[in-house]
């Protein structure tokens, strides 16, 4: 079994750019296998490996004073959910666009046992703060859909509501990062008060019970296991190569799917030459998985 943490700090790191090579070092000798991201701001990432390796890899980050209280949030796969590991320089650990600290200011924090009752208040406008593809896939009941593609643009929708007709705002995203920056921006634009889920989406399904959830669908997350229901166990969509959307099982069953290759929304799009890349590189990860070995070429 293979455990998937999901972390974030904000803390300024004006040494991140000498941390990346330690970090990705570590991670090596460790196998862990993921994507961390490492800017002025913080840390932020996702990462999978085996329990001790885990075990081991937040020893290390925790053992620099800045990371001491850094929380995870763990799923579980049966097969490695990334195939290489990534440390990357980044301006921002998410990309809003606005500056804003998150480390001056900040919504209310809501414990995912809390959370139905805030967003069953009619008085409450909630806010889903993630993009499309994400919220099509699963939200909140009652949960307006920003109708961003991408988290830039989030400040933008924010402009359209009134915090005299909305003054309470809860809002959620999937592991709570989002709402960090997010939640700081609308604070300074007159909104009396902001509320976000505590550890996020990701948090919720661990701790509330299926049968009490105002949750409906699944979660994406942004690992090969594309989606993950409420018992945090990979979910029933796949990942378009040739486009990189999540497609449901309907999406499958449509004209111009084609496993490991395309969907019906991209398959007029592709090339013939990366078309047929696409279905050598889908051909050398079936054999490998038939080997028991794991394919670590690059994306055709």
């Amino acid at each position: 079994m293979v455990v998937v943490s999901a972390f974030y700090k904000f803390v300024a790191l004006p040494d991140h750019v000498e941390l990346r090579d330690r970090l990705l070092d570590e991670c090596r000798k460790l196998d862990m296998r993921g994507s961390i991201l490492l800017a002025p701001e913080g840390i932020n990432g996702t990462i999978a490996g085996t329990r001790d390796s885990t075990d081991a890899i937040f020893a290390w980050l925790r053992n620099d004073p800045r990371l001491q209280d850094l929380t995870t949030k763990e799923s579980f796969s049966d097969a490695p959910p990334f195939r290489r590991m990534k440390v990357r320089l980044k301006k921002e650990i998410v990309t809003f666009g606005v500056h804003v600290d998150p480390t001056q200011r900040v919504g209310t924090y809501v414990e995912p046992q809390d959370w139905n009752a805030v967003i069953s208040d009619p008085d409450v406008l909630v806010i889903d703060t993630r993009n499309r593809e994400e919220v099509e896939i699963g939200s909140f009941e009652r949960a307006v859909d920003p109708e961003t593609a991408s988290f830039s643009e989030f400040a933008d929708f924010v402009s359209t509501v009134d915090p005299a007709e909305h003054p309470r705002i809860a809002m959620f995203c999937t592991g709570g990062i989002r709402c960090e920056k997010a939640s700081s921006y609308m604070l300074e634009q007159g909104f009396d008060e902001v509320m976000h889920l505590k550890g996020g989406i990701l948090q919720y399904l661990e701790d509330v019970d299926p049968a009490e959830s105002l949750w409906r669908g699944e979660c994406f997350v942004f690992d090969e296991r594309v989606a993950v229901d409420h018992n945090l166990e990979q979910g029933d969509y796949t990942l378009c190569r040739g486009c990189r959307s999540a497609l449901s099982p309907q999406a499958r069953e449509a004209s111009g799917y084609e496993e490991g290759v395309s969907c019906g929304d991209c398959v007029d799009e592709l090339t013939p030459e990366r078309a047929e890349g696409l279905r050598m590189r889908h051909r050398q990860m079936q054999l490998a998985e038939a080997r028991g070995t794991t394919h670590l070429a690059p994306d055709a």
